[in-house]
């Protein structure tokens, strides 16, 4: 049962790709391609390096959020930086680049120079991960080749066409970390600004932090409503929605409740896993081909 998979960002909610990888594990699907945005770059990146599901949630589950999100000198501006990441990058991944991964894999970016999404599919792995989850404001561009990178989810939130190219015939599976739109009222709202580390407590109450908080809200109903455009076209083969519309963007959060949650997703999405996989996925895939994929642009 192989098997294509795009995972979507959304800050720490990204935890939930631990479990939706695990049932994946269990099940015995064969990822035999991984795109990530943003978050989903994270956590996709040390599949594709070949740490299991288990592996990754310890290693989560040590990290403290307020040393990940460490300025280090050369930042550029930015209310957060990402030193403490990096340094965890390196001791995970060193020198790793992406034609040494077990796993094919790419992740998006965003020039801010040019206004183009980029696909970083060659080069060190590291560099590339620092780009795709640049959240713009809140942590710094990454200067690449001479561009400035930014979070690969303010053009492609679930980079399915990516997954699809990487793979080509296999069924693709979305983890979407978003409600969808039609929940969006009743749907748990995330804290945001608030739950950022350093500034909960002496910025909470001020207007200029609940003035962002409204931005911030603002731009997370864009990017639901883009990535519900993108999942139109792109159509993947199956959708996985972990329930996690009431974690903000860097929230502390338990790591392991987190993963549960994506493991229930992926365990309620097992009927469609099958059937996207059995001969009957694959014909009607073949019949679907139009050739009208997106045209990616590689890094």
């Amino acid at each position: 049962m192989e098997i294509a998979v795009a995972l979507g960002g959304g800050g720490v909610k990204g935890n939930a790709h631990i479990g939706v990888m695990r049932v994946l594990e269990r099940e015995g699907f064969q990822v035999r391609a991984l795109a990530g945005t943003s978050a989903g770059g994270l956590w996709g990146v040390l599949f594709a390096a070949g740490y299991s599901a288990d592996e990754i949630e310890q290693r989560f589950m040590g990290l403290d959020p307020d040393f990940l999100y460490q300025r280090k000198p050369g930042d550029g501006p930015a209310m957060l930086g990402l030193g403490g990441l990096h340094q965890m990058l390196e001791e995970t991944l060193g020198e790793t680049t992406f034609e040494q991964l077990e796993i094919p894999f790419a992740v998006t970016a965003v020039d801010l120079d040019t206004a183009r999404p980029v696909v970083l599919r060659h080069g060190r792995v590291r560099d590339a991960i620092l780009a795709t989850i640049a959240v713009p404001g809140i942590f710094p561009p990454v200067m690449m080749n001479g561009h400035h990178l930014i979070d690969g989810g303010v053009l492609n939130p679930v980079p399915v066409d990516v997954a699809r190219w990487l793979a080509p015939g296999l069924p693709v599976v979305a983890v979407v970390l978003s409600p969808p739109l039609e929940s969006w009222e009743g749907a748990d709202k995330p804290r945001l600004l608030n739950t950022l580390p350093f500034l909960a407590n002496y910025i909470g109450r001020l207007r200029v932090a609940q003035a962002f908080n409204i931005f911030m809200r603002s731009v997370d109903i864009a990017g639901a409503k883009l990535t519900e455009l993108r999942l139109e076209v792109e159509k993947p083969d199956v959708i996985i929605r972990p329930e996690v519309p009431q974690i903000g963007l860097l929230d502390r959060v338990d790591v392991h409740e987190v993963a549960r949650l994506g493991e229930q997703a992926a365990i309620q999405a097992l009927p469609a896993l099958r059937r996207a996989t059995s001969w009957q996925g694959w014909l009607a895939r073949r019949i679907g081909l139009t050739g009208a994929h997106r045209k990616v642009a590689l890094n």
